[in-house]
């Protein structure tokens, strides 16, 4: 009787998995056991980073934010809640980068932002 391996399947997960793992370094990209544990842990850490850049990204915008607003004179805090205030609607990915590109429109904000305050 004739032994049956299912060989195509076999070949095309096997391929998959090698596809995936182009770029590691070592026995993890050609040795099927190895090559499968980086692999998951590859998907692993990709998912999770993809929330993580989300709130680096987000205190970044605040860093930038809130230097520029201590050169104008006014805090972080007090800024965000003038804003709120003045029903300003740029958020803080706009704002953050205005303080670095364009001085001057956010410093023409800050003043908006000092007007609504007081």
């Amino acid at each position: 009787m004739v032994r049956v391996t299912n060989a195509v399947a076999s070949h095309r997960r096997k391929k998959r998995l090698h596809k995936l793992a182009k770029g590691f370094v070592g026995d993890r990209k050609n040795h099927l056991r190895l090559t499968s544990d980086a692999v998951m842990r590859a998907l692993a850490y990709n998912y999770r980073h993809r929330k993580q850049k989300k709130r680096e990204f987000r205190s970044l915008w605040i860093m930038r934010i809130s230097a520029a607003a201590k050169i104008h004179g006014i805090s972080y805090s007090k800024f965000i809640h003038g804003l709120k205030k003045a029903r300003c609607e740029l958020d803080r990915k706009i704002l953050a980068d205005m303080a670095v590109r364009d001085p001057n429109s956010f410093a023409a904000v800050v003043g908006h932002v000092k007007a609504a305050l007081a």
